[in-house]
């Protein structure tokens, strides 16, 4: 099975990050989970300069499965309202890649067995 990830990258000031985090977590995470076709959801942030940087990394069944989250131009970032109160930089197009190789710790995965080849 061919996956998509799909990269995002936006700013907030640093004091603002952990309240962006949680605002995520009912608008654009949600969404993203909630689509049919999403395996998985990564935010990754690091603080440089007064900013809080973010990339967000998600993973897809399909480029179809992108266009139900994103609607008919799937190479357009989806913003929602409060996002202009937090963000200071943001990508306004997202990257798409085909994900050719994936491992990952079998805890990590839910579902995967508790063992795995070492």
């Amino acid at each position: 099975m061919t996956m998509i990830a799909r990269l995002w990258r936006g700013a907030t000031r640093a004091e603002d990050a952990d309240r962006y985090v949680r605002y995520q977590e009912g608008t654009g995470l949600a969404e993203y989970r909630g689509t049919p076709g999403n395996r998985a959801a990564m935010v990754l942030r690091r603080i440089v300069d007064g900013k809080a940087e973010f990339l967000y990394f998600t993973l897809w069944e399909s480029r179809d499965a992108i266009r139900r989250f994103a609607g008919p131009d799937p190479e357009r970032a989806v913003f929602y309202p409060e996002d202009d109160e937090f963000l200071v930089d943001r990508d306004e197009q997202v990257s798409h890649y085909e994900v050719v190789y994936f491992a990952a710790d079998p805890g990590l995965v839910p579902g995967a067995p508790a063992e795995g080849p070492r």
